[in-house]
């Protein structure tokens, strides 16, 4: 599942150390199965809650020691037990997940870093405690680096969220300030109110990454490295975003292999301050 889901995420990468490899396929496979379940609108909302509720009850009995026949679960509770992760941050995940099925606008920037705060920052938490480095400032520095991740996915998916599961993850209020409505993903619309809505987006996402990026400098060693190129990946699908600001601003971005070179080489020679901004 982890090597083979069609998402970018990046997990299990070979720059990451080989003890953790598994244990971080496994935190994926759970969150990854558990996301898939919030997005399967050909089942009834409340067929997918109880199915969400059925994870946290296995869960739940992941931490009583009870066993589980689902394979997904099995993984999970051996790496919960050799590694100690703390058990809340699943349950963060599985909470964002709920939220998803059931909510589909955000008044406001405070509520969209709510959500981040359980379905992006629990990852990075999760992998700095798999890696050994759960320090408080490490994990601070990762709450922003996921979190300007995750904001990144929703600019690249703007159409596709809306148009398969009825969501905009941009704050309402900000959309009522440039005067941008709903018509504008219905109709596809760009005008100079889209663009400007945009651009304030990817620069406060911006700002974020950078404030997260000195966590790459922190880490030693190719975990260190996996952070500096997940950061260096996410500052230029941004740039990209920005440069289709005017022909193309609903278009997804990817990153293609042609980029990895220059990304590698920004992770040797890009310089970013020893410490972050308290955003």
């Amino acid at each position: 599942m982890a090597y083979g889901h069609y998402e970018n995420f990046p997990v299990a990468s070979f720059l990451l150390p080989a003890a953790i490899r598994r244990p971080v396929a496994v935190v994926y496979a759970f969150a990854r199965s558990a996301d898939d379940l919030a997005d399967e609108d050909t089942i009834p909302e409340q067929r997918r809650i109880a199915l969400l509720d059925a994870y946290e009850a296995q869960l739940t009995a992941v931490a009583s020691g009870e066993t589980s026949s689902a394979p997904v679960f099995i993984a999970l509770a051996d790496v919960w037990r050799n590694h100690d992760l703390p058990l809340p941050l699943f349950h963060d995940l599985l909470s964002a997940f709920r939220q998803d099925v059931l909510q589909r606008r955000y008044r406001d920037f405070a509520s969209v870093l709510d959500y981040c705060r359980r379905s992006a920052n629990p990852v990075g938490r999760l992998l700095l405690h798999l890696s050994g480095n759960a320090e408080a400032e490490n994990l601070r520095l990762s709450d922003h680096v996921c979190t300007a991740l995750q904001l990144i996915n929703f600019y690249q998916d703007l159409l596709q969220d809306f148009d398969e599961n009825d969501r905009i993850y941009l704050p309402a209020d900000e959309m009522a300030h440039y005067r941008v409505t709903e018509q504008h993903f219905r109709e596809r619309r760009n005008d100079r109110a889209l663009r400007q809505l945009l651009a304030a987006q990817y620069r406060r996402c911006r700002e974020l990454m950078l404030a997260g990026a000195p966590l790459g400098r922190r880490l030693r060693g190719r975990f260190g490295w996996e952070i500096r190129l997940i950061v260096e990946g996410g500052l230029q699908v941004l740039a990209r975003l920005e440069r289709q600001l005017d022909s193309a601003p609903f278009a997804r971005p990817r990153l293609r292999r042609r980029d990895w070179p220059s990304m590698l080489w920004r992770t040797l020679v890009a310089r970013y301050p020893a410490t972050a901004p308290r955003l």
